[in-house]
């Protein structure tokens, strides 16, 4: 095996920003071809990240038939996931796919399908099970720290910030497209971080049961919020999120205007991850609460950047040692089940079993 793994980015969007961090500052990476639609956005970030202009292309079949591509990191809106990720393993490409995966179970089924008759990694990029407060958490509970869990409550907030990202007016009407998105950009979309966290403390849920309601946010435009999505675990556990929009909420932020709390209650203790996307209180990032005495842990980076460039590590460090990446294409398509069963329990107003 190569001693590097030499990447491609298939969209060089808002997000690749911090895609690209890991992978240009590890000497086991090498970032070597970009490909968007915009193809002056891509050569923008060939500059920035020292890709060579003759390597950004406008067409990703064109960057596909490269021979020197190791892995592609599928960096598109949902809806183009699933053909991207089939031409790419019919290259013979290895594969970082964006969150969620699909549309549908039957595409994560076809995609899945198609890498490993390719042979090929196919790996689902998600980034919150990495973020510095939430590994520490997981190693606390671990540890036995809280005894079993019991319950998990994630609570999203989005509001304004002066120093949010500036997200192109076309990112933003992909996911407000119900049919490009494949359901809102809270509980679908951003709401993939939750589930995957509803997963990684708790495992999957039996169970889900959703009302997600609806916030115009500007003429013809509309969030999926308030909404609430709970979930019933094996072994008499529980778990809910709750999503809302308050378009008067300031909060602290280098990304999206949004902030995460999250608190797990377990049988000798609860522990709460403070923050996520931003800073919305000023607290420590990790607090436990157990045998009548509070812990806080403030020894680690926060900010998001982080479960990115944690992210990115793992699977380089993974795919070098032969080990499978997390999330793995049956891991993704678990947390894609979480989404895709609170939208049909929003629709139909009934619990949806899995």
């Amino acid at each position: 095996m190569m001693d590097k793994l030499r990447v491609a980015f298939i969209g060089t969007g808002r997000i690749s920003d911090l895609h690209a961090l890991a992978y240009l500052d590890d000497d086991h990476a090498e970032l070597v071809a970009l490909c968007d639609n915009n193809i002056e956005l891509a050569r923008q970030r060939g500059r920035r990240w020292g890709v060579s202009s003759s390597r950004i292309f406008s067409d990703y079949h064109d960057l596909l038939a490269l021979d020197d591509i190791d892995l592609v990191e599928i960096l598109l809106p949902h809806h183009l996931h699933y053909a991207a990720t089939l031409a790419a393993a019919a290259a013979g490409k290895h594969i970082s796919v964006q969150k969620p995966m699909a549309l549908n179970l039957t595409q994560a089924d076809e995609m899945a399908a198609s890498a490993r008759a390719a042979g090929v990694i196919l790996k689902v990029y998600e980034n919150f099970i990495f973020y510095p407060p939430v590994q520490r958490a997981k190693a606390l509970i671990d540890n036995g720290e809280i005894g079993d869990p019991l319950t998990i409550r994630i609570k999203s907030n989005s509001g304004v910030s002066p120093s949010e990202w500036q997200v192109p007016a076309s990112a933003r009407a992909w996911r407000l497209n119900p049919e490009e998105c494949g359901g809102g950009p809270l509980v679908f979309d951003d709401g993939h971080h939750k589930f995957a966290l509803g997963w990684h403390f708790m495992g999957m849920a039996e169970e889900v049961h959703a009302w997600i309601g609806s916030t115009e946010v500007a003429p013809g435009e509309f969030l999926d919020a308030p909404a609430i999505v709970s979930w019933k675990f094996a072994g008499n556990r529980y778990g809910s999120l709750e999503a809302v929009y308050s378009p008067e909420l300031v909060l602290d932020t280098a990304h999206y205007a949004q902030d995460d709390r999250v608190e797990i209650t377990g049988s000798k203790g609860v522990i709460w991850v403070t923050r996520g996307h931003g800073k919305l209180m000023d607290a420590p990032p990790v607090v436990i609460v157990k045998d009548r005495q509070t812990r806080a842990f403030s020894d680690m980076p926060v900010g998001w950047e982080h479960s990115f460039i944690n992210s990115t590590r793992h699977f380089i460090d993974a795919y070098f040692a032969g080990e499978p990446p997390s999330l793995t294409a049956e891991e993704g398509r678990d947390v894609l089940r979480f989404a895709l069963a609170a939208q049909e329990s929003a629709r139909i107003g009934a619990a949806v079993k899995l």
